[in-house]
């Protein structure tokens, strides 16, 4: 019965597809949550413009904080997909080869593609704790949070040297998983070829640097006093 109802769901090739797609989803994402983060800079007032732009975006055609939760929903059920189809390929490869190998052969594996699934549940772990610290402000993680005043928020929760640390390791395994994901992503919906190879392997890796350094100035600099 699945098969007839979800045969994408049957084939790696159709796992790899919405893999590929929900990746995308996240993919443009991030990069836009991290220009908002950089607003910061501007200092508190046009951040908190920013973050009131996001809850009230919509208004009065649709109730406050509507499209907001949209986009997040959106988020969550691609984020859910992508680990959904991930855990299936993984599984789908043992079953494949239930004796290991004798030998293992790396040599045109990268760090980053060995990596890339823990990577991706590191990510997705680091994700549900972020919720829980700036969009929930969860007590327990954030005691000083107070809702609306997102920029007090964001630096009163990068004061903690534990949640920088943690937060950069998270970037950082962000970093990774867009240095494989980003070339694998547009290859496995047929947009790669032999001209345009180069350019997604360069676009890759400028995905991984640039989001890197950009999520990973903000907490720096609150920690140490550029932004406070």
């Amino acid at each position: 019965m699945a098969t007839t109802t979800f045969p994408l769901l049957q084939s790696s090739i159709g796992k790899k597809a919405i893999m590929a797609i929900t990746g995308m989803i996240g993919y443009g994402f991030v990069i836009l949550h991290m220009v908002g983060n950089l607003k910061v800079f501007q200092g508190r007032e046009h951040f908190d413009e920013y973050a009131e732009f996001l809850r009230t975006v919509g208004e009065p055609a649709v109730p406050e904080r509507t499209l907001l939760w949209v986009l997040r929903i959106v988020l969550l059920v691609a984020v859910a997909l992508h680990v959904w189809m991930a855990v299936s390929l993984t599984r789908q490869d043992i079953g494949a080869r239930p004796q290991r190998y004798r030998q293992t052969k790396k040599v045109q594996a990268s760090f980053a593609s060995l990596t890339l699934r823990w990577g991706g549940i590191a990510i997705f772990l680091f994700l549900i704790y972020h919720l829980l610290h700036f969009t929930f402000g969860v007590a327990a993680i954030h005691p000083t949070f107070v809702r609306g005043a997102a920029y007090d928020n964001l630096v009163a929760g990068f004061q903690n040297s534990f949640n920088v640390v943690f937060y950069l390791l998270a970037v950082a395994a962000l970093g990774m998983h867009l240095y494989h994901g980003v070339w694998s992503m547009f290859q496995t919906l047929g947009l790669n070829g032999a001209r345009t190879n180069g350019l997604f392997r360069g676009l890759a890796v400028a995905s991984a640097a640039v989001l890197f350094l950009g999520f990973a100035i903000v907490p720096v600099a609150v920690l140490t006093g550029i932004v406070r």
